[in-house]
């Protein structure tokens, strides 16, 4: 017996307008019957009506004039049953893929709603201008006989949707969540993830705000694998999305966006990335984990306007922090993975040292503002705790409108040729000089860093180690060819022995490697806390 479905409520204000300004077609449904005995995506589709980036933009910005109506999911109680291990039991069926028999465009299945993602979600399929709905059935999923799906009678709108692979053994692009949105990259391997927009992240006071991609509509890109366009929407934000999505060496996404605020933000995020790190080289003694690390990224690297290049490993912090690092011009930030050796995690089941660097690359200069990264604290890798976009200098205010266009590279390494050497490992242990009483409140830092315009030189050749330090004193510091290998290394003593026990202010520091007053190396930037370090003096004395 196939299941029927109610049509969305709409308030009478809403439905005066969407009826009225919406040219897209995004709220036109099949009639029930017609549904019922449809088989196929396509079968199933409603009505066709005229579709453009354009007029979603017009729609974004008409809906900005609005007050917000969230979308009120049906069947909240049954949908809150269908948890992580109950979603991973459905399956889409497979000749219900959209596109499936279609080699010039990509087949598409879409998620069943549950207790992480409740609110409904739109789609469409665009064709020559026209778009039409694909409506929720659960007649496009198998269930377990005893599996709560199977008690929805009222629900409508999927959770969101993947794009498989032509063999549709895999998927390689997923919109699953408020505006989430990820990629197995260049291995084929999911870790972190992007997202429209982010609002008043780890602002005091908060709360956060999660804008959603409540409706979507797929198109076959020409130059691209599929062209997804998004209506985004939230108390204080709409917005319209156009996001291209090709696969090279790696996963490539040209994005384009209008955003107009209905009301103030104080920490407005563009090209949001979201990540996890939990320990690496510098921390391991936060976890009482097994394996040598476990992180999806472990740094952020920015290019300034300037030239100058950035790299900031990623910290499990003790307590919420937020850095900001003031850029004119930005040319791109990323979070990276830059450790690519399986025996520095060993873990067969998740390949950390297969998860895709993600790098924000402009498409235009983005003006005066800065790239925020927040960390906060973890105890286990399931909780992503890294959050890193661009903040522009323009204010936020309500009734403000925001171009945005920038490329995505879901990739194995930075798509930006270096133009210097770039930091590899951080390591941190006791300070002092082996074989001699190591001094209270010392930690040594070693920096393992390519020997990319260092060939020819060595450990006598004047190699200078810049270093500075908000707190503390360093000292010791050395810079040299590693032995038999292909990398340098720098070191200093970092002395933080007069810093009161009670006082866990951040020490930031900031290192360059030199030669003849020339840079040698990108900046490396690093923030540590005293209560950090002396757990673990303590954890390797």
């Amino acid at each position: 017996m196939r299941t029927r479905f109610a049509v969305t409520e709409i308030s009478p204000s809403r439905r005066a307008f969407l009826g009225a300004a919406l040219s897209t077609g995004a709220f036109y449904l099949l009639p029930e019957a017609a549904r019922a005995q449809a088989e196929t995506p396509m079968e199933m589709a409603g009505e066709a009506h005229p579709f453009s980036f354009d007029r979603l933009i017009e729609d974004a910005r008409t809906l900005s004039t609005h007050q917000f109506i969230p979308m009120k999911p049906r069947e909240p109680d049954i949908l809150e049953r269908i948890d992580y291990d109950r979603h991973n039991q459905i399956q889409y069926r497979e000749n219900a893929t959209l596109w499936s028999a279609n080699d010039t465009a990509p087949p598409v299945r879409f998620f069943f709603p549950g207790r992480y993602f409740k609110e409904p979600v739109h789609i469409y399929a665009v064709s020559d201008g026209m778009a039409r709905e694909i409506p929720f059935s659960p007649d496009l999923f198998r269930f377990p006989e005893d599996h709560p799906a199977r008690q929805l009678s009222d629900t409508r709108g999927f959770a969101g949707f993947r794009v498989m692979d032509q063999e549709m053994d895999a998927d390689w692009l997923a919109f699953l969540g408020a505006s989430y949105f990820r990629t197995a990259g260049y291995s084929g391997q999911f870790g972190l993830s992007a997202r429209g927009l982010a609002l008043d992240t780890a602002v005091p006071g908060g709360p956060e705000e999660f804008p959603r991609f409540t409706r979507f509509w797929l198109e076959p890109g020409e130059g691209s694998d599929l062209v997804s366009y998004a209506l985004l929407e939230s108390p204080r934000a709409t917005g319209a999305y156009r996001i291209a999505s090709r696969r090279e060496d790696g996963v490539i996404q040209d994005i384009e966006a209008k955003v107009f605020l209905r009301g103030d933000v104080e920490r407005l995020g563009v090209a949001p990335l979201t990540s996890m790190f939990w320990f690496g080289k510098h921390n391991d003694d936060v976890a009482p984990d097994w394996r040598p690390e476990v992180h999806d990224s472990d740094g952020l690297e920015v290019h300034t306007g300037n030239g100058e290049r950035i790299w900031r490993p990623l910290n499990n912090p003790p307590r919420i922090m937020t850095n900001a690092f003031g850029v004119s011009g930005a040319r791109g930030f990323g979070l990276m993975q830059r450790e690519r050796d399986f025996d520095q995690y060993l873990d067969d089941g998740v390949f950390y040292e297969k998860r895709a660097s993600a790098w924000v690359e402009p498409a235009e200069d983005w003006g005066d503002g800065e790239v925020m990264l927040i960390e906060l604290p973890t105890d286990d890798e399931i909780h992503d705790n890294i959050v890193a976009f661009w903040r522009p200098d323009k204010p936020a205010t309500a009734g403000s409108e925001h171009d945005i266009r920038y490329r995505l590279h879901w990739v194995r390494d930075n798509p930006v040729p270096p133009v210097a050497a770039r930091f590899l490992a951080t390591r941190i242990g006791a300070g002092g000089i082996p074989g001699q009483p190591r001094p209270e409140g010392v930690v040594k830092i070693v920096c393992d860093f390519e020997n990319r315009g260092l060939e020819d030189l060595a450990r006598d050749d004047g190699v200078k180690v810049n270093v500075e330090a908000s707190r503390g004193e360093t000292v010791n510091t050395a810079a040299y060819p590693v032995v038999d290998a292909d990398y340098w290394r720098a070191m200093f003593d970092l002395d933080f022995s007069e810093i009161p026990e009670d006082d866990d202010a951040p020490i930031d520091l900031r290192m360059f490697v030199s030669h003849e007053n020339d840079a040698k190396t990108e900046t490396w930037i690093m923030q540590l806390f005293p209560s950090q370090l002396r757990r673990l003096l303590e954890s390797r004395a």
